[in-house]
């Protein structure tokens, strides 16, 4: 099982637009420092699925058939607003599974081309898509949101598990729960923000992402859905960061 971070920052990304904090000055001169919308691609045995569709080159990046699936936490713009325009592909059908939200995004539901809404998941639903195992977990969010707890063989027979945790705070006692369930390999984790006094609304702040970790006590933890404020801040904090924690990046492989 192998997940690539495509994108892990938030719905400014950064460099931001006019901003020239330290962060966004360095990634103006080193692409690697980069962060574009927060998105992923797990690949388990034959299945390839991306998790969130925020980035707008999809049909470029993505050939006909190269994907098993879309994985969509939510439908705010940053992390669906590729959907747009792959909907209008043809011959072919993508299925996209993600939380029951009628509104969608734009008229995406109502117009949804060559995409598949018909099977959303419902809380905690699991469903086994070929060699790759995904629960849905409620978050707490703006927005109806899941994270997805993924599992999946090694070449060698091991069970992995990974939760992809983006575009919450906290998370929820019975999704927490699930995930203590067993051991957690990996836990990628929504963290917006340097650590702030008061708890933030929508996404983690660095102190509540932390206490996240230390609730869920997986082996790796890797933060993302980072903002310029917070990459600007670790700058001037490059130890901030404790043993078994670090900063996603785009196109990290996991």
């Amino acid at each position: 099982m192998r997940l690539t971070l495509l994108g892990t920052g938030d719905a400014r990304q950064v460099p931001v637009y006019n901003c020239s904090c330290a962060a966004c000055d360095s990634a103006r001169l080193n692409p690697a420092r980069r962060r574009g919308p927060c998105c992923a691609l797990i690949e388990c045995g034959a299945q390839r699925w991306l998790i969130d569709s925020g980035l707008s080159d999809l049909c470029e990046r993505f050939p006909p058939h190269s994907l098993s699936g879309i994985l969509q936490t939510h439908y705010h713009a940053d992390h669906a607003q590729g959907l747009l325009h792959l909907r209008w592909g043809q011959g072919l059908i993508i299925p996209v599974h993600g939380p029951d939200d009628p509104e969608g995004l734009a008229d995406l539901y109502k117009h949804p081309g060559i995409l598949d809404f018909s099977q959303p998941f419902a809380a905690f639903e699991r469903r086994q898509l070929g060699e790759l195992s995904v629960t849905a977990l409620p978050l707490n969010h703006s927005k109806p949101t899941f994270g997805y707890l993924l599992q999946g063989l090694t070449a060698s027979g091991e069970q992995r598990r990974i939760a992809y945790l983006t575009d919450t705070l906290g998370v929820p006692d019975a999704s927490a729960e699930v995930l203590r369930q067993q051991p957690l390999d990996l836990l990628v984790l929504d963290c917006s923000t340097a650590p702030q006094p008061i708890a933030p609304r929508n996404h983690n702040d660095l102190t509540r992402a932390l206490e996240v970790a230390l609730q869920l006590q997986p082996r790796e933890t890797v933060l993302t859905h980072i903002g310029h404020s917070f990459d600007a801040w670790l700058l001037e904090h490059p130890d901030a960061l404790p043993a078994g924690v670090s900063l996603a990046c785009d196109g990290r492989v996991l």
